[in-house]
């Protein structure tokens, strides 16, 4: 890569990435056993916040189709490299939300994993603990689509996995049809943003809801639940529980 075309640290950054969303396979397999529970060979998944790649690395071992959103260059990039020759990925350089144009999106060259559409994401990691230090120094411009324009055009997913940092309702806000299975990132900085996004999941449709904490690929409920009981659980986990994925599945 190119240092000169990133802002300072991101190279490095993207690096230390690769290393670890690409170089662990203990962690791929966790993650194969997660996503196969509701993906099969032919389906279709959209991984929202592709950062680079590691959720299309599954998705395609899975033998799924994938439609890869990802908004920073840099990581758009590396998605670009490893599945160049394959034509069941497809990259889309732009972010997702509520509006079809154009959004602000603010990089963190250290840490391009947590770059965010989200001031209030900003405002909340300011003095928390588990986020000192953490810097959004750059911000440009990027296209932004809606989940339902992204089915328009390449069909309904079977899975719809989101992880934009804070961005999750309002990427939420973009869709109108059931997905069979939506995972969303959750943070205890913004307790209100997960919310916010079982409130609109639960005017979509009927699901029911698990939970898999911090990079664990493990869900941790040993069936899932209704929405308020959901939100009781991520109510009630510690700070220090920091992030992890909601899976929200739909109920025939």
């Amino acid at each position: 890569m190119n240092a000169v075309a990133y802002p300072k640290g991101t190279v490095k950054a993207l690096s230390r990435s690769l290393r670890v969303y690409h170089g662990d396979r203990q962690r791929h397999a966790a993650m194969d056993r997660l996503y196969e529970a509701f993906l099969a060979p032919g389906d279709l998944a959209f991984d929202i916040g592709a950062h680079v790649g590691d959720r299309v690395s599954s998705f395609r071992r899975l033998g799924a189709r994938v439609v890869a959103l990802e908004p920073q260059p840099g990581p758009a990039r590396v998605i670009r490299l490893i599945h160049r020759r394959d034509p069941l990925v497809t990259l889309i350089e732009a972010a997702c939300g509520d509006h079809e144009g154009s959004i602000g999106l603010r990089i963190n060259s250290d840490n391009p994993t947590v770059s965010t559409a989200s001031a209030a994401f900003i405002g909340a990691a300011a003095g928390a603990n588990g986020w000192e230090g953490q810097a959004w120094d750059h911000e440009i411009t990027v296209p932004c689509t809606t989940l339902d324009r992204l089915i328009m055009r390449y069909g309904l997913p079977k899975l719809l996995k989101i992880d934009v940092e804070g961005f999750e309702a309002h990427v939420l806000a973009g869709l109108t049809r059931a997905v069979p299975v939506i995972s969303f990132e959750f943070t205890t900085i913004q307790r209100d943003v997960a919310e916010a996004c079982l409130a609109l999941l639960d005017t979509l449709g009927f699901y029911r809801f698990n939970v898999a904490l911090g990079e664990s690929q493990q869900l941790e409920l040993p069936a899932p639940v209704d929405v308020e009981a959901m939100g009781a659980y991520l109510r009630a986990l510690p700070h220090a529980a920091n992030s992890g994925d909601v899976y929200a599945i739909l109920q025939r």
